[in-house]
């Protein structure tokens, strides 16, 4: 399977209503960033070992780690999970700055550091999760 098959079997695992909003946002995120790279990320690390919540990942960010090693991995992610949906914005190196500038209009999310969480599309405003989504791809920020 390639990776856009592969999204679109995992999308059609969710439960409703969960996998229509899932698929919505996707839908939205391919609409906006159109040449981005599809990844996804089945939550397993090297050794088969679950380490995550399976995620749909689009753009390229290069992770630097301590020792000086760098992977590819997504820039922005998108990830349903038991509590709602995450959305994952990599490489931005304020980590109050997605909170500051989108938390208060965003409404009823919880915004970490490059985590945006909502239990359902209902609560949140699309229009400024979008803007997050255009800012954080345009990074990184680091």
């Amino acid at each position: 399977m390639n990776v856009q098959e592969r999204i679109d079997a995992y999308i059609s695992s969710q439960p409703e209503p969960k996998r229509s909003e899932v698929e919505m946002l996707h839908q939205r995120i391919l609409h906006i960033l159109p040449e981005a790279k599809l990844w996804f990320f089945d939550g397993t690390n090297e050794e088969g070992k679950v380490v995550s919540n399976p995620t749909i990942g689009y753009g390229l960010y290069t992770i630097k780690y301590a020792k000086g090693t760098t992977r590819d991995f997504f820039q922005i992610g998108l990830s349903p999970n038991k509590t709602g949906i995450s959305v994952h914005i990599m490489g931005i190196a304020d980590k109050t700055y997605l909170n500051q500038a989108y938390g208060k209009e965003l409404g009823k999310a919880s915004v970490s550091g490059y985590c945006i969480k909502f239990k359902t599309l209902k609560d949140i405003n699309l229009d400024v999760l979008e803007s997050a989504i255009r800012y954080g791809f345009a990074g990184p920020h680091e």
